[in-house]
């Protein structure tokens, strides 16, 4: 337990640092916006492509790795369907808790793959980064189109489009493709790249914490918890499920439960904000899924036994 808290609390006190940064306005408002930027369109990527391009893709049960993920999301999705009559809630607050469901932060996720599992459960993770990045953001907005209150209803083709267009997406594309045409990551390029990416994850968990929204998080109520508990504690278990089933390796199967665990990503407020979504508990729900997180993390590495 002490080994899986000293590696997960640096994670953490980021996120905190960050909140702090923010709150006493160490950094002007208008840094955040492009620190945001620089991570999401170059040093995530950066990791990603260097990790993706050099690591061993012949020793991992991809197609296991790939029922589990994409598993563990459509149960998720359909269990947040199948509750909606429950909940009570208006169109566009579903919409919202729809995207808590199933988006996770991919930054919290790194950090804690890089810090508990090494390079192969880093490579696990940008593989999950690959295939759940474009689902969830097809199903988000198809989501938001269906519920939100917005005028902007993008078609299918202009949403793929879009998906596609992802720099994390795309830089885990690319990475695959070097490795398996035997490229890897070449001289120079590749050390900058490597030199690159090592800044994406203290830049990315200061952003996450100069994002979160006390105020929002007061205002949470019953559907807030519900949100908390499916993505942070049912996801994970039926991602766990799913692994045992197929007999993936320990390593493997607690990266896909990390990633599952995840708290919302802080870009389904941007995408509630645009569709007419509920952005006030789109707030609520990535703030308390974060700090949530800070418990539940620890504890699912602790029942996986990972350190």
């Amino acid at each position: 337990m002490v080994a899986i808290l000293s590696a997960l609390i640096p994670t953490f006190a980021l996120i905190v640092l960050g909140f702090i940064l923010r709150q006493r306005q160490f950094l002007p408002d208008s840094f955040w916006p492009g620190a945001e930027k620089l991570t999401y369109y170059v040093t995530f990527p950066a990791l990603l492509f260097a990790n993706t391009a050099s690591a061993d893709l012949g020793s991992l049960p991809v197609g296991g790795i790939t029922i589990g993920m994409l598993g563990a999301v459509a149960v998720s999705a359909l269990l947040a369907l199948l509750i909606k009559p429950a909940l009570r809630i208006s169109d566009p607050a579903f919409s919202s808790f729809f995207q808590g469901a199933i988006r996770p932060n991919t930054y919290i996720g790194l950090a804690v793959a890089a810090a508990l599992l090494g390079e192969r459960g880093l490579t696990v993770t940008a593989l999950c980064v690959a295939l759940v990045v474009p689902t969830v953001n097809v199903l988000s907005i198809l989501a938001c189109a269906r519920w939100g209150e917005s005028d902007r209803k993008p078609g299918l083709f202009s949403a793929i489009r879009d998906v596609l267009r992802n720099p994390l997406l795309m830089a885990c594309v690319l990475g695959i493709i070097a490795n398996l045409v035997g490229v890897g990551l070449p001289p120079v390029i590749g050390p900058f790249l490597e030199i690159l990416g090592r800044s994406a994850l203290p830049i990315g968990l200061l952003a996450v914490g100069a994002g979160l929204d006390l105020m929002a998080a007061r205002r949470a109520g019953g559907t807030v918890t519900v949100s908390t508990i499916g993505k942070l504690v049912i996801s994970p278990a039926i991602a766990i499920g799913i692994a045992v089933v197929l007999d993936i390796p320990p390593v493997d199967m607690a990266a896909l439960a990390f990633y599952a665990a995840l708290p919302a990503s802080a870009s389904a407020y941007v995408l509630a904000r645009l569709m007419g979504g509920d952005a006030q508990m789109m707030a609520s729900i990535i703030t308390i899924h974060t700090l949530a997180a800070m418990v539940t993390l620890p504890l699912l590495a602790i029942l996986l036994q990972v350190a």
